[in-house]
């Protein structure tokens, strides 16, 4: 699956992911008013107005990037509704050609680690049929409980074509009360670095495993060590413009071959209508504020590559 990526990464020449993380926050308030006219202050009018907003937002920038990322929380929030939305956004996503991360941050032992990867990049056989329940082609994965809660999505990726992204060093202020805790002489996210290596020899496709990391953009320093441990894993780095990190920060992230990480943003693409410089798009203009401004990060990006 990794293969799949770069290959659109390279298509689109945008390292770029969008997060279609809808909080009711970020969208219009015209939106949110018209479906709650309709179907009343519920979760139902709500999982409609994410999903109008999801596809506008789709519409405007699938031509411009590689893949999307749904928060599956923000779904989660509104219920069995939203469940669906998130599949229906899922579907509509591979409907547009896009690579889909699921931001789930999955993780457990036996099987129930095994239950989630199936869930979320697997199938489940019912009967004599195969079924594929949420069919994201990435998944993110929390590796506190070990290898027992990881080797099952391996497991799976192998099985069909899938990947993960495993969190390393999160984009969070606070993740330096686990994470940064040295080990061994270690900090404790540059022993999980090496693990997410090993794993990803498990799983190789081409010269980059289908086992990836999470590693934030707030992290330069230790993005760049973690690079060094982790030569064959993809780095997905959160934490680009409303987090704080800046393009000139990312360059430690890639590798010399101008690949090797793709790079989050979730509000500031989906929410640019509410910023400064887009205002002038308006609300209702909300999906090409979100086009301006992927443009202007893949510029931001590339320009800070040297590409």
């Amino acid at each position: 699956m990794i293969g799949k990526l770069i290959k659109k990464i390279e298509e689109t020449k945008a390292p770029i992911v969008v997060g279609l993380d809808p909080a009711l926050a970020n969208i219009p308030v015209s939106l949110l008013a018209k479906h709650i006219s309709e179907k009343g202050e519920t979760f139902e009018a709500a999982a409609d107005a994410v999903w109008e907003f999801n596809k506008a937002i789709i519409d405007a920038v699938y031509d411009l990037i590689p893949a999307v990322k749904p928060q599956i929380a923000m779904y989660e929030a509104l219920g069995l509704p939203g469940l669906a939305v998130f599949k229906k956004t899922v579907d509509y996503c591979h409907e547009k050609g896009l690579i889909v991360i699921g931001d789930a941050k999955r993780g457990d032992i036996g099987s129930t680690s095994e239950a989630y990867a199936n869930a979320h990049i697997g199938k489940v056989k019912i009967g004599n049929t195969e079924l594929a329940p949420f069919d994201e082609d990435f998944v993110t994965v929390n590796p506190y409980l070990g290898s027992d809660g990881v080797k099952p999505f391996i497991n799976v990726c192998n099985a069909c074509d899938r990947g993960i992204f495993v969190l390393v060093k999160t984009s969070n202020p606070s993740s330096g009360e686990f994470q940064d805790k040295v080990t061994d002489g270690k900090p404790l996210y540059e022993l999980v670095g090496k693990m997410v290596d090993s794993w990803g020899l498990e799983s190789l496709d081409g010269s980059y495993s289908n086992v990836g990391a999470v590693v934030g953009a707030t992290y330069p320093e230790m993005g760049k060590a973690l690079r060094e441990i982790m030569p064959k894993a993809y780095i997905l780095v959160p934490g680009y413009g409303a987090q704080g990190g800046t393009a000139k920060e990312l360059a430690p992230f890639f590798n010399s071959d101008g690949l090797g990480a793709i790079v989050n943003s979730s509000r500031g693409i989906i929410a640019a209508w509410k910023k400064e410089e887009y205002k002038r798009y308006g609300e209702a203009a909300f999906a090409d504020a979100s086009r301006a401004a992927v443009i202007a990060m893949k510029d931001d990006i590339n320009a800070a590559l040297g590409e």
